[in-house]
């Protein structure tokens, strides 16, 4: 697959993602709120009305973003809570983003935001710091739902995908940008054909990111943490209803570790046709059906 290059018409404003993410965020039926958690000042988004749903991004961009094509249609019958992990998007970072630290975060973000046991989503490599705290604090969550998340079963980085993620960390670009979007996107170019104007902006905020400093340093330490294999012991001790969505050509973590890790622990699995990495940006509307699905499980 070629890579495309992006049409930025000012690179020098590209760390300075603000108006970026207002382009690619505008029109969402949400509230945006900055909280101090865990010692971090956080940036999150709420909107609709329903039980409460808590999205967890998994990339250099904020929540907002990645979840953006989908929320909508999630507001319609939830309660929708969208933070930007300390370190990305548009929150501080902290000295070092860790199991600990994440655990008493997203405890501070279910206790402040949620008057309910939340829904969690967990996209790729925070969804394995999800799956721990849910083994630690299942408690405090109705049901998980882990996407195109690595540390649930045995996991190789992709040799080319390794190589890009280290092209894209010492010089961040709109050439590194358009590689990694190969490996995310099943077909970047008909993701963007249904708005280009959206996915260019996406593509150039994802290099707008890299160029921060704390940014690629946290990124650093959750390929780190999480890509690392949860023991399977550990993944049968959450008590939770759990359950899994994945884009059936997900080329940075292959459907069968969700396929694994479904018929291990009895995890109900969702395969989202024509969509690699980000099914909730690829195909939102089957995205959000295959999500429907996965909340009626556990339920009585």
């Amino acid at each position: 697959m070629m890579s495309r290059q992006l049409n930025v018409k000012d690179p020098a404003r590209l760390v300075d993602g603000t108006e970026l993410r207002g382009r690619l965020l505008a029109g969402l039926p949400v509230t945006e709120q900055r909280l101090r958690l865990a010692e971090a000042s956080t940036t999150v988004l709420e909107g609709g009305d329903g039980p409460p749903v808590v999205l967890l991004h998994g990339g250099t961009d904020s929540g907002g973003v990645s979840w953006a094509p989908s929320i909508t249609r999630l507001c319609q019958n939830a309660r929708v809570v969208v933070p930007d992990l300390p370190g990305l998007g548009e929150s501080e970072p902290v000295a070092e983003m860790n199991e600990v630290v994440f655990s008493d975060w997203l405890a501070e973000v279910v206790q402040m935001t949620c008057e309910e046991k939340p829904t969690l989503l967990a996209h790729s490599l925070l969804g394995g710091l999800a799956a721990r705290f849910a083994i630690q604090h299942g408690e405090l969550l109705r049901r998980l739902v882990l996407i195109g998340v690595p540390g649930i079963g045995p996991y190789h980085m992709p040799l080319g995908l390794l190589i890009t993620a280290i092209r894209f960390d010492l010089r961040p670009s709109e050439r590194s940008g358009a590689r990694f979007a190969d490996w995310a996107f099943l077909d970047p170019a008909r993701t963007r054909h249904r708005n280009p104007e959206w996915f260019d902006a996406l593509m150039a905020y994802e290099v707008s990111r890299g160029m921060v400093p704390h940014v690629r340093r946290t990124m650093r330490q959750l390929i780190k943490a999480c890509t690392k294999q949860i023991p399977a012991a550990d993944l049968q001790r959450i008590d939770v209803p759990t359950a899994l969505v994945w884009g059936k050509a997900d080329r940075m973590v292959r459907l069968r570790i969700a396929e694994h890790a479904s018929a291990r622990f009895g995890w109900p699995l969702q395969v989202i046709e024509d969509a690699g990495h980000v099914p909730m940006v690829e195909q939102p509307e089957s995205f959000v059906r295959a999500l429907r699905v996965a909340f009626a499980y556990g339920e009585p």
